[in-house]
């Protein structure tokens, strides 16, 4: 299905990839598409909804500026996947001990790796080449520091950490039962604390030269401010931890199953892709900052990850490189309802019905996950029809949410 709509009420138009947009994305959207640093048009993909400041699901082009609150605060948010040598049938019927295995293993929700087993290990080696770049964030913006206790103890223990709210790790069946890993997390801690810090700095610098926005929380850094530089050094950073932390969860995850399953070996390379990040980028004949906040890239022949909720199918997708979508394409099926909206309308009853034959958390505690809060991912799919082609159907088995 191509461009469902187009707005022309701003300075550049907003092209939108489905017909259904909640009033206050719209809004949104339109807010966007005033600023002077917007070039061509915003694209929103099918799984578009409200956020904060801008819309969740939208691609934002940028000539010599970026919106720190556009990408927000969990800076390199993405997923990884991989296929490995197992059928459906070398798994266990029960699942419950797999999945204690991995939630063992690997740090969820509020948890982070104790200090005692990082210190000289070889995850502390691994995160050695983070730390120095990290060491001139912070000399030149030592507030970065005092906003997250034990600053340095906690960036490196969450390394290799889920974290909770949508993150989640997923035992997968593809169309042929073939066996998948797939996990989502990002930037953890430290990439909130950075994201909150330059956002607020972008809302005092907008104040300070007086600049009048549609929105508080489309504050920008223009190339040539003083903090621009010192931002996109801090985002970049906090984008290479996030595709880490992925990394190193993977690998955290594919030991601990071991013990649990057959011999196994991996059989394609992972697929690690951001959907919350910035990237430099030529379109339509114009060096631009690209701002993906909930889409990830769909260049030609790309393959990236776009997965429903605890309960719906995922797909791994392989990108078409449409010009008019900035070569983008939905991170997911996008929230339908808000997270307080989901616990007040369904209860632990409505998610154990919605996750039936999943090995899962079926409790109180992530009610707001619950299936019915999400979009369809089949319609969201068959909205972006011309932005990537399916490669695999995945559907899953076990799901661990922090």
């Amino acid at each position: 299905m191509p461009i469902s709509m187009t707005l022309n009420k701003g300075r550049v138009p907003v092209k939108v990839w489905t017909p259904e947009v909640e009033h206050e994305a719209l809004a949104q959207l339109l807010n966007v598409s005033q600023l002077p640093i917007v070039r061509h048009h915003v694209a929103a993909m099918p799984d578009v909804h409200a956020g904060i400041g801008a819309t969740v699901g939208s691609v934002i082009p940028t000539a010599a500026a970026i919106i720190p609150a556009a990408v927000g605060v969990d800076i390199g948010c993405g997923m990884n996947a991989v296929r490995l040598s197992l059928q459906a049938k070398d798994l266990p019927d029960n699942l419950a001990r797999l999945r204690s295995g991995i939630e063992s293993m690997v740090p969820v929700g509020f948890n982070q790796h104790e200090r005692s087993k990082v210190k000289g290990s070889a995850h502390q080696r691994m995160a050695r080449h983070l730390n120095e770049r990290l060491d001139q964030i912070v000399a030149g913006h030592p507030g970065i520091m005092k906003m997250q206790r034990r600053f340095t103890e906690t960036w490196m223990c969450q390394l290799g950490t889920l974290g909770g709210g949508n993150h989640f790790i997923e035992l997968c069946l593809d169309e042929t039962q073939q066996v998948w890993v797939m996990l989502h997390s990002g930037s953890r801690g430290i990439g909130n604390v950075i994201g909150r810090y330059f956002i607020d700095a972008a809302r005092k610098d907008m104040r300070r030269h007086q600049v009048n926005l549609p929105d508080k929380d489309l504050a920008y850094f223009a190339e040539g401010c003083e903090l621009f530089d010192d931002y996109v050094f801090a985002l970049e950073w906090a984008q290479d931890y996030a595709m880490e932390n992925r990394r190193m969860l993977l690998g955290l995850i594919v030991e601990a199953m071991r013990p649990f399953l057959p011999p196994f070996k991996l059989e394609s390379e992972a697929i690690n892709c951001h959907h919350n990040y910035v990237a430099r980028e030529e379109h339509f004949g114009e060096k631009l900052f690209i701002t993906r906040k909930g889409a990830i890239r769909a260049g030609l022949g790309e393959l990236g990850i776009i997965p429903g909720s605890m309960g719906a199918k995922s797909f791994i997708v392989r990108g078409l490189g449409c010009a008019e979508s900035y070569c983008s394409c939905s991170h997911g099926a996008g929230r339908r309802m808000s997270r307080s909206a989901a616990k007040r309308k369904f209860t632990r009853f409505d998610l154990m019905d919605q996750t039936q034959g999943i090995e899962c958390r079926k409790d109180g505690g992530v009610v707001d996950e619950i299936p019915a809060a999400y979009k369809d991912i089949d319609e969201v799919m068959a909205n972006q029809a011309d932005l990537v082609e399916i490669v695999h159907t995945l559907r899953q088995v076990l799901c661990i949410k922090g």
